[in-house]
């Protein structure tokens, strides 16, 4: 298939180099990374280019799985091998990462995902590892802008248990897993990027 031909984000190109400049200086010392929810795949190519020391282990669900693939494929790189399917509510991969990184997922999934999600995780690194969590959150239960309340109200209407998470809770369930937030960064289009360490 051709690379015009598979599923394209506008906003992952929008988003891409914002998020490398916080990432970059971050993972200097980390080797094996997990990116959970690759969707189109173009993060995954992306960040293993400009990130060239690191394996960059692009994830998602199997329905998925071909066309991101077919985007590896088409670049070739050393470092991002073919993506693996997972289901963050079953079994995870076996190998330990010390570096995850997830982008505009956790406001799709449901409130027991989001949970199994930090489970999951926990499961597959070790002390030191860093979390990186990109997407739209509110604070004190407040949305931090127009867009962001209408996108929420988009997102319930397509499924209830969805809808842009309370920073609070998120930052409790990764203290359970012995995540510590270590940065909370504003990015464009009301988005953050919030980074933990596993202590």
């Amino acid at each position: 298939m051709e690379l015009a031909q598979l599923p394209f984000s506008q906003a992952c190109e929008n988003n891409q180099r914002p998020i490398l400049d916080v990432l970059k200086p971050k993972l200097t010392d980390s080797l094996q990374l997990l990116e959970v929810g690759s969707g189109t795949g173009q993060h995954a190519t992306f960040f293993a280019h400009q990130l060239p020391h690191l394996t960059w282990q692009a994830s998602d669900q199997h329905c998925n799985i071909n066309h991101i693939n077919c985007r590896i494929n088409h670049f070739k790189r050393s470092n991002l091998p073919s993506a693996i399917a997972l289901d963050i509510s079953q079994t995870w991969p076996t190998q330990n990462y010390d570096a995850v990184f997830t982008a505009n997922t956790l406001h799709i999934v449901n409130r027991q995902l989001v949970e199994a999600f930090f489970a999951g995780v926990a499961k597959i690194t070790l002390t030191n590892a860093n979390l990186f969590i990109y997407g739209p959150f509110n604070y004190q239960k407040q949305y931090t802008s127009d867009s962001n309340a209408n996108f929420d109200i988009w997102l319930k209407q397509r499924d209830p248990q969805s809808g842009i998470r309370d920073i609070e809770w998120i930052v409790e369930l990764a203290n359970a897993q012995q995540f510590e937030l270590v940065e909370d960064v504003s990015m464009p289009a009301n988005n953050r990027l919030v980074h933990f360490i596993k202590r």
